[in-house]
C-alpha cells in the first residue's frame, strides 16, 4: 500500500520550497529593507517608464541615454509637483497655528471632561499619562525618527539612480535571462516579460486615474461640508488611498482631526465619515473593479494579507510594493506548470456556484488508495 505518490510528494516538496522562499524573502526584506525597497520601487518606475523611452528611442531616434534621463527627470517632476504642493499648503495652514492650537485645546478639554464622567479619571490623571506617554516616546523616537529621515533622504537620491541604470541596462537584462532559461523557454519567457510590464504598467497608471477621481470627489465634498484645506486633504486621502484597504483609516482619522483644528461643532466627525464612507463604496465597487482591479486579478485575503505583511516588514513602501509584487509572483505562477495551482489560490476566479454534492475529497487515511 503507497501512502503518497510520486506526484504527491513533488507537490508537497514544492510547496515547501515555496514556503521557504518566501520566509527567506521576508526576512532579507526585513533585514535589507534599506536597499531592497528602494531597489523595487526603482524597478516598478522602471517598468512604468520603458515605453517612454522605447517610443523616444524609435520615434524621435533620440539616444538611448538621453531618453532614459528625459523619462526620469519627467516622471519626478510630476511627484515633485505634487510634494511641492503639498509643501506650500501646509505652510499657509502654520500661519493659523494659534486658532488651530485654541479650537483643539478646546476640544481636548471636552475630552477630558466626557472621559472624567464616564470613566471616573481624573483630569490630573489624564494630563500625568499623557506626559508620560509623550516622554517616554520623544526619548524612544527620536533616535528612529532621525534614523528614517536618513533612510528618507537617501532613497530620494537612490530610486532615481536605480531607475536610470534599470532602464539603461534593461536589454543586458533581458539577455541573461535568456541566457539562464533553455532556449525552448524562451518563448515563455518573454510571455512573461511582457505580461509582467502589462501588468505592472497598467496597474499603476490605474492607481493614478484613480488617486485623481478620489482626490476631486475628497475635495469637493469637504468643501460642502466647509472643512478647511480641502484641497490639501483631498490630496493627501487620494495618496494615502493608494495604500490597499488600510490607508483610507489614516485618512479619515487626519482629516477628522485636521476639521476639529477649526470646527467647533464636534458633528463634523459623523459628516467627514459618512462623506468618506460614501466615497469609499464608491472606489471599491466602481473605481477599483473598473480601473485597478482588471488590471490585478488577486483575491482580497491574499491583497490583505500581502499588504498587512509588507508593511510589518517595510513600512509604508512596502504596503505600497505589495499588490505590484503578488500580481508579478501570479504572472510567473500562471506560466509555470508546476506553480499554476499557487496562481489559482492568489487569484480572484471564485466560481459563480458551487455544486458541493459533486465535490469528491481524497481519502487522506488511505493515502487516497484503498
Amino acid at each position: 500500500m503507497e501512502f503518497k505518490t510520486t506526484s504527491e510528494t513533488s507537490g508537497i516538496l514544492r510547496f515547501t520550497l515555496i514556503l521557504i522562499c518566501i520566509c527567506i524573502g521576508g526576512t532579507v526584506l526585513f533585514l535589507g529593507q534599506q536597499i531592497i525597497v528602494p531597489l523595487l520601487l526603482a524597478f516598478l518606475f522602471a517598468i512604468l517608464l520603458n515605453p517612454v523611452v522605447t517610443f523616444l528611442n524609435k520615434r524621435w531616434r533620440i539616444p538611448n541615454v538621453i531618453a532614459v534621463l528625459i523619462s526620469i527627470i519627467l516622471l519626478f517632476a510630476f511627484l515633485g509637483s505634487i510634494l511641492l504642493f503639498i509643501y506650500y499648503q501646509i505652510a499657509d495652514i502654520s500661519q493659523e497655528w494659534p486658532k488651530i492650537k485654541q479650537n483643539f485645546g478646546m476640544h481636548i478639554k471636552s475630552g477630558e471632561q466626557w472621559i472624567q464622567q464616564t470613566f471616573h479619571v481624573s483630569g490630573k490623571k489624564q494630563e500625568q499619562y499623557v506626559q508620560e506617554t509623550a516622554k517616554k516616546t520623544l526619548n524612544g523616537g527620536m533616535g528612529e525618527t532621525l534614523s528614517s529621515f536618513t533612510n528618507t533622504f537617501m532613497s530620494l537620491i537612490l530610486i532615481p539612480l536605480y531607475t536610470f541604470l534599470i532602464l539603461l541596462y534593461r536589454k543586458l537584462f533581458v539577455e541573461f535571462l535568456c541566457k539562464i532559461v533553455p532556449n525552448k523557454e524562451h518563448p515563455r519567457l518573454m510571455d512573461i516579460l511582457v505580461n509582467i510590464g502589462s501588468i505592472v504598467q497598467n496597474y499603476i497608471v490605474g492607481l493614478i486615474i484613480e488617486m485623481f477621481i478620489v482626490a476631486s470627489l475628497t475635495t469637493g465634498g469637504l468643501m460642502l461640508l466647509g472643512v478647511p484645506y480641502a484641497i490639501l486633504l483631498g490630496v493627501i486621502t487620494a495618496l494615502l488611498n493608494l495604500i490597499p484597504y488600510i490607508g483610507i483609516l489614516f485618512a479619515a482619522l487626519l482629516t477628522v482631526l485636521a476639521a476639529l483644528t477649526t470646527a467647533t461643532d464636534a458633528t463634523i466627525i459623523l459628516k467627514i465619515g459618512f462623506m468618506i464612507w460614501g466615497i469609499q463604496l464608491f472606489d471599491n465597487n466602481f473605481l477599483v473593479p473598473k480601473i485597478v482591479g482588471n488590471k490585478v486579478k488577486i483575491n482580497a485575503l491574499v491583497s490583505i494579507l500581502g499588504v498587512i505583511i509588507c508593511g510589518t516588514l517595510a513600512g509604508i513602501a512596502g504596503m505600497f510594493l505589495a499588490l505590484p509584487m503578488i500580481a508579478i509572483l501570479k504572472v510567473i505562477f500562471d506560466r509555470v506548470d508546476s506553480l499554476k495551482p499557487y496562481g489559482y489560490l492568489i487569484g480572484d476566479d471564485l466560481p459563480k456556484t458551487v455544486k458541493w454534492n459533486k465535490i469528491v475529497l481524497p481519502d487522506f487515511n488511505h493515502g487516497g488508495k484503498d
